[in-house]
């Protein structure tokens, strides 16, 4: 297949050609994860099995005479039942009032451990009713703390960037600027973001400390080892829930009230963290895509430049005029020594000779005509986006967009190469 001709019998677009790629490194993904995983616990299935197995036929030897197989399965069906719902006597209330909290505290955060469901149909019912404004509500709770970390990280490290160059400058022999930070007419200053990779750091760093610190507290309580500690942490904090480890299921503990209160801060922290670590990283993989495409050079992959729209401004017979008109224009403007810039250097002066019969003219000849005018319009609009944008920074706002992924792209720098 010819260089640069990969993807030219579908006819992708930039957008389209990054959705595949995504989904092919996801099955590609999820093909090395199966095998991963298959390769280290297998063979402990295997085991494990082996071991159920021989347990099982050393029980029915000594008491395969007092009761036969189905009573057997039958009762250790009840017994696995039984401790599902909690009714052993080591195991709490499942649905007293602090054990439904838990469980819409699960359901809404969609963490779903499984090891408390409703059985019967009303509650099953009530669950979807509940569960769907439940869910989005706390997703959008997400999105508000993570704008508001965002916010916070930036505001600190914009102000540490705007600390060194002030440093640099006043090294250099320039004037100091510290006094006065807010007035500076420097745009490296105002249009400053931090690196999505530093943001990706420092959630790093937070979200290993809250684990740790979560699991120091669940490994003596719940009398877990460290490692499963952490194990559950990532897991709970992902919102993944395999529900092989539970926190508070036990009937009693010490300074009851005390640990379920850390417990709930912990997942609420954990979750809100991970859910923001999510968002960054989704971007450094978007980089990463943009970053493969680039080098498989696809040319379906590359955006194509619009055709030119042309549109029926003045009828050709008056297009004389307007070019005379500019041009006394510009020559008024250069006696009052006004600098004219040429807004558009790439005119073509044989526009006339693709005009349809001579009774239309393109938009370039509309904007040529106009240069000054829109030049004027352009620099108001710039004055007005960049009070703008002074505005919502000093309110500590973000720009228009839905989800984290809008927050984190209006509030961070990617630091993505560009041809």
């Amino acid at each position: 297949m010819a260089r640069g001709k990969c993807c030219a019998a579908i006819h992708l677009k930039e957008d389209n050609a990054r959705f595949v790629l995504l989904i092919l490194s996801l099955l590609v993904y999820m093909l090395l994860g199966a095998e991963i995983f298959s390769l280290i616990e297998h063979d402990q299935e295997l085991l494990d099995r082996k071991s159920f197995n021989a347990t099982m036929e050393e029980f029915k030897a000594k008491y395969g005479h007092l009761i036969n197989d189905s009573e057997l399965t039958k009762i250790l069906k009840v017994y696995s039942e039984a401790d599902k719902k909690g009714f052993l006597a080591t195991k709490r209330d499942r649905w007293d009032f602090s054990g439904a909290f838990y469980f819409v505290c699960t359901v809404i955060s969609t963490i779903g451990f499984g090891m408390t469901s409703p059985t019967t149909p009303l509650g099953k019912v009530s669950l979807i009713i509940y569960g769907l404004p439940g869910c989005a509500a706390c997703i959008l709770f997400y999105n508000l703390f993570l704008e508001r970390l965002i916010t916070f990280l930036a505001f600190i490290m914009k102000k540490c960037h705007e600390r060194k160059v002030r440093r640099e400058k006043n090294q250099n022999g320039l004037p100091n600027l510290a006094r006065r930070p807010s007035q500076q007419s420097d745009d490296n200053l105002d249009n400053w973001k931090p690196s999505v990779y530093y943001v990706l750091l420092y959630l790093c760093i937070a979200s290993t400390i809250i684990a740790c610190v979560a699991s120091a507290m669940y490994a003596p309580i719940e009398e877990w080892d460290y490692g499963d500690s952490i194990y559950f942490c990532f897991v709970a904090f992902s919102t993944i829930g395999f529900g092989d480890l539970v926190t508070s299921q036990k009937k009693m503990y010490d300074q009851q009230i005390l640990y379920r209160f850390g417990n709930f801060v912990f997942l609420t922290a954990g979750v809100c963290c991970i859910y923001s670590l999510y968002n960054v990283v989704s971007i450094v993989i978007k980089q990463l895509l943009n970053w493969v495409l680039k080098k498989l050079e696809c040319r379906c992959c590359h955006r194509r430049k619009p055709r030119p729209r042309r549109n029926a401004i003045t009828p050709g017979h008056l297009q004389r005029q307007v070019n005379s008109a500019n041009k006394q224009q510009q020559q008024q403007q250069q006696a009052n020594g006004v600098d004219i810039t040429d807004v558009d250097s790439n005119y073509d002066s044989e526009t006339d000779g693709r005009r349809m019969s001579g009774e239309m003219i393109s938009m370039k000849d509309f904007l040529a005509a106009n240069k000054v005018s829109l030049a004027v319009m352009q620099k108001q609009l710039y004055e007005t986006s960049q009070h703008r944008k002074h505005h919502a920074s000093s309110n500590g706002a973000f720009g228009q967009g839905v989800g984290g992924l809008a927050m984190l792209n209006n509030k961070l720098q990617e630091t993505e190469r560009r041809d």
